[in-house]
């Protein structure tokens, strides 16, 4: 499936750290939601990603938009790492590796040759406005690349 700016945003329905179900739709008229799909749980350069968006959520917040954060790793992983890092916005698990492909941020390999681990998520990031359509979208084709932090803001300035 293909995801382009201007789409309404495939929904869906995940578990959380928490063991919440949290389903995009439900923000629909009330925040604006940045979604970030990342490879693995307690790894490098996703741990900077997720400590840098962390450290910065009043900016996120000032600008109405809930953090969503996606991986294939279980809800067990995400709720060590959570409370570990004492992320302040949801991990979410897609450990069937269905979400991830409805947003074209689905590897089928990682690092080959290196580790060769098969069905993870690709890094990428999505601004989606209070309408659910897709206003920014970057999927990246490193996953040792973060996500451009200063186009996502400026994204969501754009929205009302």
């Amino acid at each position: 499936m293909s995801v382009n700016i201007g789409d309404i945003a495939p929904d869906f329905s995940l578990k959380s750290e928490a063991l919440e179900e949290i389903t995009l739709s439900s923000f629909r008229g009330k925040k604006n939601v940045v979604l970030l799909f990342f490879p693995f749980a307690n790894s490098g350069t996703c741990e900077k990603e997720l400590c840098t968006m962390r450290d910065g959520m009043s900016a996120y917040e000032n600008l109405d938009a809930q953090v969503l954060a996606v991986s294939v790793d279980s809800y067990f992983t995400h709720k060590l790492w959570a409370d570990q890092q004492k992320f302040n916005f949801p991990l979410l698990s897609d450990f069937n590796k269905e979400v991830c492909k409805k947003y074209d941020s689905y590897m089928d390999v990682f690092a080959p040759g290196k580790f060769d681990y098969k069905g993870v998520a690709k890094r990428a990031a999505f601004v989606i406005d209070k309408e659910g359509k897709i206003q920014y979208a970057e999927i990246l084709p490193s996953p040792g690349d973060e996500p451009n932090y200063e186009a996502i803001k400026e994204s969501l300035e754009k929205l009302d």
